[in-house]
């Protein structure tokens, strides 16, 4: 219905003369690609879940529930939630119902305003004041009429000014569904940093119970005379420094969980959230992008700084408009008048009066140029910011494609750094545990592979999160959902009301 509502606006604006510019959407940018090099066919692969590689479709089309891709029935449900309940996501759409209100009361500028009144009255009229000789009088008057007012738009500023308010209708559209979009990507990404955490908690505990074992070595050997009472101590110190780490892991969990719960519109201590990790997340492989001449109509920020654009560029036709004649039919009264309510309605008791008035500015200080000035100035800068929107969009794309290719790399290495680290450190703890070597040697290996096994962690949550980045930065899919068509199409919401 919202499509058709604003396709009947827009035939409506095209007809009759109206002065000022005539919008015409900006071309996208003359470029083929996103990225200063040539993206590769796929990214590089490690034995490792997370380490599948990924396969860049160049024009591929991005679904609208791109989530669904982590396959995750726990995040699916989570996001749902998050869609229905999600206060800043009412509030967009809130904001969009209010615009399209303001655009219902421009429309009506077009119509006439046509009002109805009847007045019963009931009057003494003393004549003493003119002829003592004649009595008072005392009567009743019934008098009913329509009257009717309106205003010619005769060089389109009542035309201009439902343009702009259509364009800033559809500007809340999508400024909806780039919240729509930012809520969505923050739940994924939330899922996919307590994941991490948690993962990362878990390598930490590991340790911990690693390090507990070796303590408990050392405390042997000392107590037989084979280490000094400094490795104990060396020990319990690093043991300490393991432990002391943990806290922190624990309160980026809490507030990661804290912010899911506020995305899906529940407190806290009532959202009853369910736990993520790593191994129940399934990276995407294919992963689209999108054609750069399609790019800027699926941006939900780009398309709604060209509707922000669109409106000022109606607003210097309104502007234009003031300082033309303004021609209105006012006062336009039919109606009828009698002593006796029998006759009101009676031939002989019509009365009507039209009055047209021309008006035409000839001086106001140089107001209404300075008006028309500002609607200039206005348009350039949301020109200026329409630009800057593009720009930035296309460096969101570009950032997140070399950065799932540097993902992939990174993933390889710090594997392959984790495994050698871990083969280090259980070749050294078997050399301490029978006295060949010191215990120096034990606590860097220590170190190095817990360093190893947390940066293959992140490395790891670090693909998923940037292929949301992706998802994001491409706009996320929602010109795929059942009730929109195309990125050309106005957007439905994304929620039922």
């Amino acid at each position: 219905m919202r499509i058709l509502f604003f396709s009947v606006i827009g035939m409506l604006l095209l007809t009759g003369c109206a002065v000022g510019p005539d919008f015409e959407s900006p071309l996208a940018p003359n470029t083929q690609s996103y990225t200063e090099t040539e993206l590769p066919e796929k990214t590089i692969e490690t034995k490792e879940h997370g380490g599948k590689a990924q396969y860049f479709v160049k024009g591929a089309d991005i679904p609208a529930e791109w989530w669904e891709l982590f396959h995750s029935k726990p995040l699916d449900e989570l996001i749902k939630k998050a869609i229905k309940n999600n206060p800043t996501l009412q509030a967009a759409q809130a904001a969009l119902n209010k615009a399209e209100e303001e655009l219902n009361v421009s429309i009506s500028s077009l119509f006439p305003s046509i009002t109805a009144q009847a007045t019963p009255q009931r009057q003494r009229f003393n004549p003493d004041m003119f002829d003592q000789s004649i009595p008072p009088v005392t009567f009743n008057l019934f008098n009913a009429s329509v009257s009717v007012s309106y205003i010619l738009d005769v060089f389109g500023g009542i035309r201009r000014q439902i343009e702009s308010s259509a364009a800033l209708a559809e500007n809340k559209q999508f400024e909806l569904e780039a919240t729509y979009l930012t809520l969505t990507a923050n739940v994924v990404t939330a899922a996919i940093t307590e994941a991490s955490l948690r993962d990362q908690i878990q390598a930490t505990k590991d340790l911990i119970a690693s390090q507990e074992k070796v303590l408990g070595i050392t405390k042997k050997k000392y107590a037989l005379g084979g280490s000094s009472r400094l490795d104990v101590l060396a020990q319990e110190a690093q043991l300490a420094q393991t432990q002391a780490s943990l806290p922190l892991l624990q309160i980026e969990l809490s507030k990661t969980r804290n912010a899911l719960s506020v995305y899906i519109g529940e407190v806290p201590s009532q959202s009853h959230l369910p736990t993520f990790h790593l191994a129940d997340l399934e990276l995407p492989q294919d992963l689209p992008v999108s054609i750069p001449s399609d790019f800027i109509r699926q941006r939900p920020d780009i398309r709604a700084a060209e509707a922000t654009l669109h409106s000022a560029s109606a607003q210097i036709g309104v502007a234009t408009a003031n300082l033309l004649p303004q021609l209105n039919i006012t006062g336009t009264d039919f109606g009828w008048s009698a002593l006796r309510l029998e006759h009101l309605f009676r031939d002989t008791s019509v009365f009507w009066d039209l009055v047209a008035n021309l008006v035409q500015p000839i001086f106001d200080g140089g107001k209404l140029i300075s008006q028309r000035e500002a609607a200039l100035d206005a348009f350039e800068q949301a020109c200026a910011q329409y630009k800057q929107a593009v720009l930035t969009g296309f460096q969101n794309v570009a950032d997140t494609l070399q950065a799932l290719e540097l993902d992939a790399q990174f993933l390889n290495i710090q594997t392959q750094a984790e495994i050698a680290a871990k083969k280090t450190l259980d070749i050294t703890q078997t050399q301490y545990s029978i006295g060949a070597i010191d215990y120096v040697n034990l606590l860097v290996a220590q170190r190095t592979y817990h360093t190893a096994r947390v940066e293959q962690i992140k490395a790891q949550a670090s693909r998923y999160t940037d292929t949301t980045a992706l998802f994001q930065a491409l706009g996320g899919g929602w010109w795929n959902r059942q009730c929109c068509k195309s990125p050309e199409t106005n957007t439905c919401e994304p929620h039922d009301k």
